[in-house]
Formats: structure tokens, sequence, C-alpha cells
């Protein structure tokens, strides 16, 4: 039997190159299964040693990282069986049970939101061309719920700009394709005034959203960009890019549009990793009531 590590290095190929996998999930696989190899000495596990390191997961990393972790490594496993590489696969006798908590996702208040945009808006002048992809940015990740990585990604092919509306073309997780389509005129005329400003940069780089470089942004300095205005406007909230999406979604849900349409302008292949969001609307539906219900005014004893 070939040593693990090589084993490893001929799957990463296959996921690459065969089944077309993103580079995040590429990423994902190899930072997993390298840590895999470490801790078994570049040796194939027994019964044991899986216990033992699944031990040693559960000892250093929160559920959600273990849950990973042991997905990469029993997608590994069943690969080597599959190709008839093992004689036995050890994950078909482990019982492995990984309770992850549920986290609500967490959303952005509106006034943050609005106060964060505005004070984009102000510290523009036509001589602060970087400011202006910041609005755009900003404005993108409010306006679409785009994931930070399809937000990085856009490009002359995929950012499709016309005379009143903004069409684009998003390749999510598992190479999912979606569509999204901005009509909102004020985005619109935001859009053409980048592409103006930029179009050089854009016509050599083929990427909509630049760095100082002009090379196509990193998900890494979109979120230094949200810090700085959150950092600006003085705000005590901790804002990341995917808090935009979660603030999304869950405006939509509240504005009453149809969970199922969620899912799709989202990208999720199922519609339970959508229904997170009712029950951020539920929680939401109980705070107002216990605020603005008279009954919470009125004061009785017994």
């Amino acid at each position: 039997m070939q040593p693990l590590s090589q084993a490893i290095e001929q799957y990463l190929e296959m996921c690459k190159y065969e089944r077309n996998l993103s580079a995040d999930t590429l990423k994902a696989y190899r930072i997993d299964l390298r840590q895999f190899s470490e801790f078994t000495e570049n040796k194939w596990a027994s019964q044991d040693l899986f216990n033992q390191y699944i031990k040693y997961l559960n000892q250093n990393f929160a559920p959600r990282s273990v849950k990973r972790k042991v997905a990469s490594l029993r997608a590994f496993y069943h690969d080597q069986e599959f190709n008839r590489a093992l004689q036995e696969n050890p994950f078909h006798k482990l019982q492995i049970r990984i309770r992850t908590p549920k986290q609500l996702p967490r959303t952005i208040p509106s006034h943050i939101v609005r106060n964060l945009l505005q004070s984009a808006y102000d510290d523009y002048s036509p001589s602060k061309r970087t400011v202006l992809r910041d609005i755009l940015i900003l404005e993108l990740l409010f306006s679409t719920g785009l994931r930070v990585s399809e937000l990085c990604g856009l490009s002359t092919e995929t950012f499709l700009l016309g005379e009143s509306e903004l069409r684009l073309l998003v390749n999510g997780k598992g190479r999912k394709e979606r569509m999204l389509q901005i009509t909102t005129p004020e985005l619109i005329h935001l859009a053409k005034i980048y592409c103006t400003e930029f179009a050089k940069e854009i016509h050599y780089s083929g990427a909509i959203l630049l760095n100082r470089q002009g090379h196509p942004i990193s998900p890494q300095s979109v979120r230094r960009i949200i810090q700085r205005y959150v950092k600006r406007i003085g705000s005590p909230c901790h804002v990341t890019p995917h808090m935009f999406r979660h603030t999304f979604a869950t405006s939509l849900l509240e504005a009453g549009m149809d969970i199922r349409y969620i899912q799709s302008l989202l990208g999720h292949s199922s519609i339970s990793t959508t229904q997170i969001y009712t029950h951020v609307t539920s929680y939401q539906q109980t705070a107002l009531l216990a605020e603005k219900h008279p009954r919470g005014k009125m004061t009785f004893s017994l």
C-alpha cells in the first residue's frame, strides 16, 4: 500500500481536475487531510488510532470544525475504498456523534448599515477613487447577499451592466450557478460611474473589484474595508461580509418574500439551510412582542 501522504496528494489532484471542486473546498481538504497525516505520522490509521484522532479533535477544535474535518476524512477514505486501495474502511465501524450547537445567523442592525453606507458616501470625492470602490462593495454586499468569495470573483463575464439593470452571474458553492438581477436606479448609476472610472484596470485584469495594484481584490481586503468604516462610525459592532448576507436574507423574509425564492437568491442547495433565517425572524418577533405589546407596560400583583 502506498504511503498515506502520497494517496492524499493523488486524491487532492483528482478533486481538483476531475471533480472540479472549488478552491475553498480544496484548501479545506488539504488542511484537514494533512493534519490527519501528521497526527498518524503518515500511517494508515487503525480503528484505535481513529478513535484517538477523534478524541484529539474534540479536545482542540470547535464542534463545527471537528464536523468538517471528519467529513473531509470520511470522503477521502470512501474514495480509497471505492478505488480498492483499501481492503477495509475503518469508518464503517466508527460511531461518531458530534453535537454542533445551533447558532442563529448574526445580522447587522439597519441603523448600522445605513451609517456605514452614509460614511462611505460622505467620504467620497472625485480624487478618492478607492472610496468609490468601497461604496460599490458595501452596496453589493447589502443588496445581493453575495458571499465574499463570490463578490471578489466578479468579472467582466459575470458583471453584466445594462442601461437600466445589472445582472450578476454567480458561481457559488459546488459550482452552483445562479443569476441576480438588480434594478435599483441609484445602484445602477453607481456601477456605471465605477466602471467608467476604472475602465482601464477592469479591461486589463478582467476583474471588477480591484485593489490599489489593479489586481482582483481579496476577501481579506474586503473585511479590512468593512472594519475601517465600522471604526469610522464609532460602532462597537463586529461586522463581517457574511453578516451582510444574513441581513439580506432576513430582511427579505421579514418583508414577506417566499423562502424558496430567497433560497434561489442565496444559492442554497437545500431549503433547510435557508430555513434557519425563520428562527431569526421568530426571535425578533418575540422581542418586538415583549417590547411593544401594551401588556408589558401593565403591573399587577397578587
